[in-house]
């Protein structure tokens, strides 16, 4: 699931873990924004069992992401803006930062 808050020059996204997978050590989300580092992006495990984090990117932008669970499995977000092919093993999530 994602969530936007808008601000002048900027787009805060949260990303949030589907909540439909089972057994997760851990989470990270990879995409477009952080060069699709696995490592760089880590969810953080909330008390209500939720994994999320928030990050800051540029406004009027796509962005392509998907999430990486206990380190090898690879799970897109339901709540995405659209999909688009990534060419290895189907698609990929993506979030508009655009107003709208």
């Amino acid at each position: 699931m994602l969530k936007k808050r808008f601000y002048k020059t900027k787009c805060k996204v949260t990303f949030e873990l589907p909540q439909d997978i089972e057994g997760v050590q851990s989470a990270s989300v990879a995409g477009d924004f952080n060069d699709w580092d696995a490592a760089a992006t880590p969810l953080k495990k909330l008390k209500s069992g939720a994994w999320k984090v928030t990050v800051d990117l540029e406004k009027d932008s796509e962005y392509q992401f998907r999430y990486q669970v206990n380190g090898s499995d690879w799970h897109n977000d339901d709540g995405a803006d659209k999909y688009v092919p990534n060419n290895i093993d189907g698609d990929n999530s993506v979030v508009s930062t655009s107003q709208g």
